[in-house]
């Protein structure tokens, strides 16, 4: 008779970003201003994670500085394995083209470019062959339930619509992390909703790491991991059970 097979050991998931006794401070002496004070924070892959907390609690803050938008006063931010106070301007660069994808709340769609463009910018910036670029915006282009109108510019496109152009444009290079700063904010609750369930079908299905900054209830409920953060510090980190898609 066979023995049972034992279950395999879990193998551990890759730190996609870390912070080391991260401080950023605006200002100096008496008119200094503590945006973050001596965060340590690790974000694994495949993590659907939540920045939350009232204005001026430091999220925004945080994720400019694993954005590489902006450099820590004290500490180390590292992503996806890189030291980025050790990178030059055009390793910055190379980092945030590569291996981070952004979502604005404004979108930040090229106006004059259709969808599939905007799509494949982030590809045409990496040298990829046209046959391959094409390939793959389509291909995201349909994930994100934008088949059919990959031809049309942003000012054709609703808002839900232009915000699901901004996702295909951040998953279609495949990095190591997508950031998105408050994604619902400019969306009516329906809307909000799809996109969320969108992201939520990426990160299960795609396995794509997210990290949100955010104060919509909507998106902590749906995050498998909040990080609440006030004054600067971290206050709570909750690990959740996986996030639903409930919508039909």
């Amino acid at each position: 008779m066979n023995a049972t097979p034992k279950n395999p050991t879990p193998v551990p998931r890759a730190e996609i970003v870390k912070l080391e006794g991260v401080g950023r401070s605006y200002g100096a002496g008496d008119l200094s201003v503590h945006a973050l004070r001596g965060v340590d924070l690790a974000v694994r892959s495949g993590e659907l994670a939540a920045l939350a907390g009232p204005s001026g609690s430091g999220k925004s803050t945080l994720l400019n500085l694993v954005a590489v938008l902006d450099r820590p006063t004290v500490g180390r931010v590292v992503v996806d394995g890189v030291d980025t106070g050790t990178l030059s301007p055009a390793g910055t660069s190379r980092l945030r083209r590569d291996r981070i994808g952004f979502v604005f709340q404004t979108y930040n769609l090229i106006p004059v470019l259709t969808a599939f463009e905007n799509a494949e910018y982030v590809l045409m910036l990496q040298g990829r062959p046209a046959a391959e670029r094409r390939e793959r915006v389509m291909a995201v282009l349909e994930v994100v339930g934008l088949a059919g109108l990959e031809r049309r510019f942003p000012r054709e496109l609703s808002g839900g619509q232009q915000q699901r152009v901004a996702i295909a444009r951040a998953i279609a290079a495949e990095p190591a992390l997508v950031l998105a700063d408050e994604p619902t904010a400019n969306l009516d609750t329906r809307t909000a909703g799809a996109l969320l369930d969108l992201m939520v079908g990426l990160n299960e299905d795609k396995g794509v790491t997210f990290l949100f900054s955010t104060h919509d209830p909507e998106v902590m409920s749906r995050a498998r991991r909040v990080v609440r953060l006030r004054d600067g510090v971290v206050e709570a980190d909750e690990v959740r059970a996986p996030a639903a898609r409930a919508r039909s």
